[in-house]
Formats: structure tokens, sequence, C-alpha cells
């Protein structure tokens, strides 16, 4: 017996935010310091560095819990299942309803009881609860979805990442640019198939110094009355402990699978920033004493930006979908998807198709 995906889906915003469009923002330092270069030099840097060209927004009128159901009905859809034989919902975000206008977060009730009744579920022993684990908590989750499906308390689970993290930046801090909104969800079920389904997982938190290196914090601009808390970060401290850790735990939980690393076909990792995410995935590889292969990294944060919880969950349901010119999967082929975020959070899967 396995745990596999056997439905993937996602919702993508309508509205798009081009480099250009963030051209009329004043940015300042953490010190409040203006910067002395032009907006636009600020901005082809950025795209250099981030590989992001454009991200999405919600429109007004919608929220995570919105975002997460529609994102839920097409991985239902994909399935073509009954929701109501769905034991558990587990909905990965990290900032709740924030509703357009306001500053205040809404987990109350959680996203997972929303979604639940968004999807007219009535069945009450179908459970939802939320993860809070930062970007890597759609995978978390995935891992949880794992553990209840192989211990025989549940059969089937749906997997949710949602975020709307253009309501909790600061349009004075340059990382603004980062962040984007989006939906992407996954049923798990489990087949008897041995070729198949989930290999290996691994998870790790870093507390002692690196807790903090994401952290909620005031505008950047000075001398203002704001004390609203927006999404903050050490850039720097981030780069460096992701390719310090997340390589590791790659190739920890790749040794576990037991699998010829030679064979793995494509690693769906967390659209955090691109020149990051080659940098782990190259230091992946040396750790076998190989080279990265052309193609095994697909992203899609050139134009969906940073979703955070939903990043990877999307760009798997756009790759299933043929979005990637020349790509696809095959039955049998080995795959790994890889995550780090604010907590400092860790994890990664091996998984064959």
């Amino acid at each position: 017996m396995a745990v596999k995906i056997s439905g993937v889906g996602s919702y993508i915003p309508k509205v798009v935010r081009k480099n250009e469009d963030f051209l009329n923002h004043k940015f300042y330092t953490e010190t409040g310091e203006g910067y002395d270069e032009h907006p636009e030099v600020i901005i082809k840097k950025f795209e250099q560095i981030t590989g992001i060209k454009e991200r999405r927004y919600v429109s007004e009128d919608l929220n995570v819990s919105n975002i997460a159901a529609l994102a839920a009905k097409n991985a239902i859809r994909d399935a073509d299942i009954d929701p109501e034989t769905l034991d558990y919902i587990i909905v990965a975000h990290n900032f709740g309803d924030v509703k357009h206008g306001t500053t205040q977060t809404d987990i109350l009730p959680s996203i997972g009881s929303r979604v639940k009744h968004f999807l007219k579920i009535k069945n009450p022993k179908t459970v939802a609860y939320d993860m809070i684990f930062g970007c890597p908590g759609w995978l978390e989750s995935s891992i949880q979805a794992k553990a209840f499906i192989e211990s025989g308390i549940a059969k089937r689970c749906l997997v949710i990442g949602a975020e709307t993290l253009s309501r909790v930046v600061d349009s004075h801090d340059r990382d603004s640019m980062i962040y984007s909104d989006g939906a992407g969800a996954t049923i798990y079920e489990k087949t008897e198939d041995d070729h198949s389904g989930i290999l290996s997982h691994e998870s790790a938190t870093f507390t002692e110094n690196e807790s903090h290196f994401i952290f909620f914090g005031e505008t950047n601009k000075a001398n203002v009355s704001d004390t609203t808390g927006y999404i903050k970060m050490y850039g720097r401290k981030i780069y460096n402990f992701a390719l310090s850790n997340v390589p590791r735990a790659m190739k920890s939980c790749f040794d576990q699978s037991g699998k010829d690393i030679k064979k793995l076909k494509k690693i769906f990792i967390h659209q955090a920033n691109e020149k990051m995410d080659e940098a782990i995935v190259q230091r992946f590889y040396k750790l076998y004493g190989l080279e990265m292969p052309e193609k095994v990294m697909p992203m899609s944060i050139d134009k969906l930006g940073n979703s955070s919880v939903a990043t990877i969950p999307t760009l798997y349901d756009l790759f299933l979908n043929g979005h990637f010119e020349g790509q696809s999967l095959n039955e049998g082929d080995i795959i790994m998807f890889a995550s780090v975020g604010a907590g400092m959070n860790v994890n990664a899967m091996t998984y064959q198709v």
C-alpha cells in the first residue's frame, strides 16, 4: 500500500502586476532611509536576482478561503471523487483571510472550516483544520495526509496551500515585489500499486538562531504613524540558511527512497527566488558529485511570483496540464518536492508518478 496524488488543481488570480507597475513606488531601507537609486534600477536588479517579471493578485472580493475552495474544486474534479468521501481537509496558509482594505487577519472560524463550508460538504466526519508552517506548509500538510492514510484512520485527504500575500506587504519595502497570491490543491489517497506514490519525506525546524529570519514588522518608511504589521525578511540570512540546509534535507529524503539519483526526473521546489532555487538544486546534485541536469527544475516564478504555500501545488498542476512545452512525466518517473520558509522550516518529499 502506498499514498498517491489522485487529483491536482489550482487557482491563479486574474490581476496581473508587472514590474513596471512598481516604478512609482518609493522604497526605503530597514532604517528608513530612501535609496539613491531610481526605482527602475532597483526593479531591474530585483528581476535579475529573483527572476520575477510579474505576479498575480486576487481581486478585491476574494480572500484566502475563497481561492482555497476554488483550487480544491478543481482538484476534486480532477480526481473525479465525491467530496463527501474526504476524511480530512488540511489548509496551509500563514495569514488567513485578510479582507481588502483591512489589516486584520481573520481565522475564526478556521480557513479549513470555511473551505469545507464553501464546498458544501455535509459529512461531519470530514475533519477540517489549518496548517501554519511557513512556505513549506502545503508539503508538511501532505506529509500529515500520508500519515493519516498509512495509519488507517483516513482513506482520502484534501491538502490545500493558499495565500494572499499582497495584503500583508509593505509597499515601501523592495521585498514587497516578491510576493503574490494564489492557491493549489491536491487529493491524496491510498493505492495498492507499490510502484507509485510517496516514497520518502524529510522535515526540520531550525529555531536556535533562525526563527525570526521572516517576521512581522512595521513599514520601512520613517516618520509615519503606521503600526500595522507587514511581512518582513532578512534576505541574505535566508539565502545562506537555504543553501546550507535545504540540499542536505533533500539528499536525506532522496536517500531514504532507495532510488538512483540519476533516475530523478524533476524537482518541484518552492518558487521563492530563481537564483536561490537554482543554487539549492545545484548544491543538492553536488552532494552526489553530479552536475545539475538541464530542465530538472521547472519554474513559474517569472509569471506568478512567490505565493508561499501555493507555489508547489500550483506549479505541479501547471506542469501536469502541459504548460511547460516539451516537458512531461510518465508513469514510474521519480520526482521530488522541496521547500523552505518561515519558522525556519525545511522539508522535502520523494514521489513516484
